[in-house]
């Protein structure tokens, strides 16, 4: 008896298909094959600047009317939430708008201005017993500034308070 020793056939898998003549597929033009390492980039950094080192984030500059938008909210955010407003807006936007960053410090040091001057009409008033309540017709003049200051700001000129210690720079 003769051995035959031969394995099963297994049935084929089906393969690329045959290359038929002509030119090799191109690959497309623009990127990497599918499936290669790209190199790690974050998508909101672009290209360095000159003399800035690469990844430094820089802010976008706001438009003009995004400008006079965020200077009127500045100026008008204080009737409700005294000086927190003014704050935030400088604290958030002074690096993408130089007329943003000047109109909300003014506005901060008037709201600090007049957070000094509430406390001082306090005090005489509580010493004059209610005599010096006159004190607080200065706080009608302040609301007419802001509103001054937001009429300005809005046709995106600067506005100056009249009476404003600045103890931001």
């Amino acid at each position: 008896m003769s051995e035959n020793s031969q394995e099963p056939e297994t049935p084929q898998q089906p393969g690329p298909a045959p290359q038929q003549p002509g030119p090799a597929p191109q690959q497309p033009q623009g990127g990497p094959a599918y499936g290669t390492p790209q190199p790690a980039q974050s998508p909101y950094q672009g290209p360095p600047q000159a003399g800035q080192p690469y990844g430094q984030y820089q802010p976008q500059p706001l438009t003009p009317s995004d400008e006079r938008l965020w200077t009127v909210l500045a100026q008008v955010g204080p009737f409700l939430l005294s000086f927190i407003p003014p704050l935030v807006i400088w604290l958030v936007l002074k690096d993408r708008s130089q007329f943003v960053e000047q109109e909300a410090k003014e506005s901060l040091n008037f709201q600090i201005t007049l957070a000094i001057a509430q406390v001082a009409a306090a005090i005489i008033t509580a010493i004059t017993f209610g005599i010096g309540a006159i004190v607080y017709l200065a706080f009608i003049a302040a609301i007419v500034f802001m509103i001054l200051a937001a009429v300005a700001n809005g046709k995106g000129a600067p506005y100056r308070y009249p009476v404003n210690i600045r103890f931001i720079k």
